[in-house]
């Protein structure tokens, strides 16, 4: 892996990320008990202590005490722990365990949390967000009771090697501006830069929510101001803002002079430093994601020197904990193409899948638009998770690419699943075996034969421990089963990281200028397989749009004769097929013979897409309506955290349904800061207009009696949930400890979602707390539903899961 700084002294944390001199508290006694949980890259966890935290069947912790009905294989107690001279919590009892730490205050007021290490903390029963990667930069504004204040720490695997910190912080003043975590561009001389994005995190520690606020930029004189988004009470958000730096012409560094302003008065003020750079060096440059609207950045290598005609264009994704910028500064220039690095939204991210995936795919169109690449010289490389990356992005979009070269790199989540562990590959039972399915897309193994769309270059060092080269080994004997253009190569003596030639290795890239991007045209043999046609619907002229089972895996092998009038082939798990005949000729007749039927014989007129439908048989028809499943929306729980999301949360429920639904709502953002580089808007039911809101995903927090959206959002779902009951289909659940996570298409739009995150009374929604489906590469079906029992590790509490038909329908 690159060289890098992966922990940052404390002493740094500690003055780096606030402005204001202010009083705090070291924690350095607690108590610890463990192993006594676990979380995954799965929908299903077990996590006996937050069972009875939330039931109030938990004992006050004290040294030796019993934590009643703790699976282990010997019962568990807390010890006691003390930090070490530097503020840190550490040993073996640390690992996937809880640490507790409290705190008596002597009257109520706020404070900011600063953990350092953890998955999550309970803060007097309230779910926060944890800093899993150690960064420093997580500070959550808390509200401390007089008294005793509780803080169950959850911890994760490996945590008795690098250990805990935590400290409260008092802050001088409520709102503020924290540099901590700062997303900025680089100013390069010479380009456009009288509107560049940058970014920073604003601090609310008070109850209230704070409402048009601006931020002015003053860079060499030039100002910009830019209107704020609402920042919720007792939260921190990071908010976009405008540069004007077109002032700036020479190399060297420069000032941006941020005011965050309440009317015309200044709230806070900060400078933060600027990096400028000539055009032929390496660069970052900034955008505004259509994830959720947030700042994201990407790195350049630029082509030098420029030759005036279109580049080349390599996408390089990075490894574990590597900044995109150190990413492009590992190549050095190339005379006839541009590698652009994009983010995977953190240097940790989600592994390249998921919302790193949609990353990968909005910096490649960036990049497209700005540098107007030869469209038949794309290329994708990568190193270590970026081989993960590559890999995965290889596999999901063939076509895309004229070759691929992983480097050093694992191809399946199910083999190496890093900080976040593994994908399970044996269900413990058919349930279990359901809910597996929705990580079907993860396994490139699977999706192996999309690789014959262009030429792969695998690239090992044969000494890695890090990332063993029975991984590289494992995919060559893949390739070599069906593949007749991939090149292998295992660096002698090679380790993880053997400096910047694991990347930027010559051979690689004379390999990738051999290769070009096969038209259309030319391209008669399609051989296409994908779990979820929502991801990844197809290749070159042919498209899956519907499967007849969701999330199991579909493929296509399909020939076309040189005159273009024929097409046989076979298909598996397909429901409705897009076959696309542009080069055929107007009031031509196509002779298309599938599975060994009939042929379906087409006479073209105008249209150049012909659809085909499964219905017994193979017959065209029109295209499916935008309301079902198809390429556009086709499920699964997590594909409604997309196109600007907004959470929306109950306020008309019980005092306690309330406050659990922006608590939890809370700790989803905070959570999806943390992961995702991001920022999202939480609204009150009683404010949300969903005109308001067009074609962006919906999170929905609550149930039928306690968030007004729900009717109006969720009037057709075959799922509803009330106080004390449930209903799925025809099955009706009683009592309130069921918990339901579930997805319902929008109905006002054909591509946004609806995420549901529900329970049937206090018991059921604090089940419902577990937000793994922030995890990379883990997998949720269209719905599931489990009583509060699952927390002790019960299986059997999940009493349904699945996915629904293409009609939206659930299917027995």
């Amino acid at each position: 892996m690159m060289k890098k700084c992966t922990l940052l002294l404390w002493t740094l944390l500690l003055g780096y990320g606030l402005s204001y001199g202010q009083e705090r508290y070291v924690f350095n006694k607690g108590l610890i008990s463990g192993p006594c949980h676990q979380y995954g890259r799965q929908a299903v966890f077990t996590d006996p202590l937050a069972w009875l935290l939330h039931g109030g069947q938990l004992p006050a912790p004290a040294e030796n005490g019993l934590i009643p009905g703790a699976h282990s294989e010997q019962p568990l107690h807390w010890q006691g722990i003390t930090a070490d001279h530097a503020g840190v919590f550490s040993g073996r009892a640390m690992n996937n365990g809880y640490l507790y730490l409290s705190y008596e205050s002597p009257a109520a007021r706020t404070a900011l949390l600063n953990i350092s290490g953890h998955q999550m903390v309970y803060v007097n029963g309230v779910p926060h967000a944890g800093d899993i990667y150690r960064y420093g930069w997580m500070y959550i504004p808390v509200e401390l009771k007089k008294g005793l204040n509780q803080f169950y720490v959850r911890t994760g695997r490996s945590w008795g090697r690098y250990g805990v910190q935590a400290q409260l912080l008092f802050p001088q003043q409520p709102v503020y501006i924290s540099k901590a975590d700062s997303t900025m561009p680089f100013i390069v001389t010479g380009q456009a830069n009288d509107s560049l994005w940058g970014a920073v995190v604003i601090i609310n520690t008070t109850n209230r929510a704070l409402k048009g606020l601006h931020l002015k930029a003053d860079i060499g004189g030039r100002e910009l101001t830019t209107a704020l988004p609402d920042i919720s009470p007792m939260t921190t958000r990071k908010v976009g803002f405008r540069m004007d730096a077109r002032s700036i012409q020479q190399k060297g560094g420069a000032d941006c002079h941020l005011q965050l302003l309440n009317g015309r008065k200044a709230i806070d003020e900060q400078t933060l430093a600027l990096q400028v750079v000539q055009p032929d060096e390496h660069y970052s440059s900034t955008f505004v994601s259509n994830i959720d609207g947030s700042v994201q950045y990407y790195s350049v290598s630029p082509q030098v020197p420029a030759t005036g005609k279109a580049p080349a264009l390599f996408l390089s994704v990075h490894g574990a904990e590597v900044q995109a910028i150190n990413q492009a500064r590992a190549y050095v220039q190339k005379d006839w193409g541009v590698l652009v690095a994009p983010t995977n939204r953190r240097p940790r991210g989600f592994n390249w899948e998921d919302w790193g995936r949609l990353d990968a795919l909005e910096v490649l169109e960036q990049a497209q638009q700005t540098f107007q690449p030869d469209p038949e010289r794309i290329y994708l490389t990568g190193h270590s998770m970026g081989g993960h990356g590559t890999w995965y992005l290889g596999a999901t979009y063939p076509g895309k690419w004229a070759a691929i070269a992983p480097c050093s790199g694992y191809p399946t989540l199910l083999g190496y699943g890093s900080a976040d562990g593994l994908i399970p590959d044996s269900p413990r039972n058919s349930t279990e075996k359901t809910l597996l399915r929705a990580s079907n897309p993860s396994n490139v193994v699977q999706l192996a034969h999309n690789y014959k769309a262009g030429g792969v270059y695998v690239l090992h060092g044969d000494s890695d421990k890090v990332v063993s080269v029975k991984y590289a080994r494992q995919m060559k004997q893949v390739l070599a089963s069906f593949h007749a253009d991939y090149s292998y190569y295992e660096y002698p003596g090679g380790e993880h990281w053997y400096g910047n030639q694991c990347v930027d290795w010559p051979p690689l890239f004379q390999y990738f200028k051999w290769h070009t991007i096969t038209p259309d045209s030319a391209y008669n043999n399609i051989d296409f397989t994908t779990a979820n046609p929502a991801i990844s619907t197809g290749l070159r002229w042919a498209h899956i749009l519907q499967q007849q089972h969701s999330l199991e895996y579909s493929r296509i092998q399909l020939s076309r004769s040189a005159d273009r009038r024929s097409i046989t082939g076979t298909t598996g798990n397909v429901q409705t097929l897009a076959l696309v005949l542009k080069d055929v000729p107007l009031g031509a007749t196509v002779s298309i013979q599938l599975d060994g039927e009939a042929p379906v014989r087409y006479t073209k007129q105008t249209a150049d897409t012909l659809y085909l439908h499964h219905k017994g048989q193979w017959t065209a028809g029109a295209a499916p309506p935008a309301r079902e499943k198809g390429a556009q929306r086709g499920g699964t729980l997590k594909e409604a955290f997309n196109h600007r999301m907004v959470f929306v949360y109950g306020t008309s429920g019980t005092k306690d349904e309330n406050e659990w639904a922006y608590n939890k709502a809370r700790y989803d953002a905070e959570t999806w800061y943390y992961r995702g580089n991001g920022a999202v808007d939480l609204v009150a039911d009683k404010d949300f207009d969903a005109t308001a809101y067009p074609d962006q995903g919906i999170i929905l927090y609550g149930h039928a009696n306690s968030n007004k959206a729900w009717a109006a959002l969720l009037q057709d779902c075959p799922i509803q949930v009330s106080r004390g009951r449930l209903r799925a289909g025809e099955r009706q659940y009683h009592g309130g400890a069921l918990a339901a996570y579930f997805v319902w298409p929008r109905a006002d739009s054909k591509i946004a979602s609806i995420a549901v995150i529900s329970g049937t009374g206090m018991t059921g929604l604090h089940a419902a707390e577990a937000n793994q489906y922030f995890a990379g590469g883990s997998g949720f079906p269209d719905y599931m539903i489990f009583s509060a029992d699952l927390l002790k590790g019960d299986i059997n509490a999940v009493k349904a899961a699945g996915f629904y038909s293409n009609q939206w329908e659930i299917e027995n």
